[in-house]
């Protein structure tokens, strides 16, 4: 069964939704103000879907991050570590931190507007400014912030201490 605002139901295209295209802007409004009435009715709706449509765990092994099959036949070492992107709210963290409690690792990544700017990122108002935008930007004590502005050395040395981090406590 599709909801009632289904990507399917209004014959849009799920892809296209995803990227930051200007198909995406037509749509964006009405999809921010559907998933807030769903948020409304069930603070905990999007974060149960994403955890229960998890279409397959990922191991952290001693060098490397596998997929639920292994990779080249290989079996990960480490338990499954879940990895949830694109939380948008205080509600949708402390579901997380409710529900799986010390286990959860925030991250943020950031860039400078500068960056986004050249990323073809134009502000809108009324979408940028919502909640679904910055409900994050105050209130939540991140326990990792990544700066991803093109610096591909940096980056990289950020993830990898991520990484670190995470296979210490698993």
């Amino acid at each position: 069964a599709t909801d009632p605002l289904s990507p399917q139901e209004h014959g849009l295209d799920f892809q296209r939704l995803l990227d930051a295209s200007a198909y995406k802007e037509r749509y964006r409004q009405d999809m921010i103000r559907w998933g807030e009435e769903k948020r409304h009715a069930d603070p905990g709706f999007f974060c149960r879907t994403a955890v229960e449509g998890a279409a397959q765990p990922v191991w952290v092994s001693s060098g490397d991050v596998w997929g639920a099959h292994g990779a080249r036949g290989t079996v990960a070492d480490g338990p499954p570590v879940q990895v949830v992107s694109d939380t948008r709210r205080l509600s949708d963290v402390e579901w997380f931190r409710d529900v799986y409690g010390d286990t959860v690792q925030t991250v943020r990544v950031v860039a400078t507007e500068e960056t986004r700017k050249r990323r073809s990122w134009v502000f809108v108002a009324g979408v940028d400014d919502a909640e679904s935008e910055c409900g994050l930007d105050h209130g939540v004590a991140f326990d990792w912030v990544i700066t991803n502005d093109g610096d591909e050395r940096s980056l990289d040395e950020q993830l990898e201490l991520l990484l670190q981090s995470l296979r210490g406590r698993l």
